[in-house]
């Protein structure tokens, strides 16, 4: 089960609240389930119902809820995930994560544009975080 020293990178750098959410999750998930690939699904999908991936890390979401169709439509649903992204925010919004994120030509991109350029943008600086 998860300690503070085995959280993914990505909630290594969040805040507090995101990290106990994960663990919290993960150990019950861990019971239901036993350990591996279901209980990470499990606690990342109890992340992402209040936190948002911005870069390298995860911030409180302005609403909580399910994020993208994926989190909405449940495990037996087809939809995409959007990695983090809360894909259910306005436009206003995911503009502002991409200005914040530096992601060129973000102001003539639809709200799924965005969505995908945020999470190209997201994957590139955890990679850097990690490098």
């Amino acid at each position: 089960m998860p300690g503070r020293e085995e959280l993914p990178d990505t909630l290594k750098r969040s805040p507090k609240k995101a990290q106990d959410t994960f663990i919290k999750t993960h150990d019950s998930a861990v019971d239901q389930y036993g350990e591996g690939e279901r209980a990470h699904r499990t606690a990342f999908s109890a992340v992402k119902h209040s936190f948002e991936k911005v870069g390298d890390h995860w911030e409180p979401k302005e609403k909580k809820g399910p994020s993208d169709a994926k989190a909405a439509g449940g495990r037996d649903t087809r939809a995409e995930t959007a990695g983090g992204v809360d894909a259910n925010a306005g436009k206003e919004h995911l503009l502002d994560i991409a200005r914040r994120l530096d992601v060129t030509g973000r102001s003539r991109m639809t709200k799924a544009q965005l969505v995908e350029a945020i999470q190209k943008a997201n994957a590139r600086e955890t990679r850097r975080a990690r490098g």
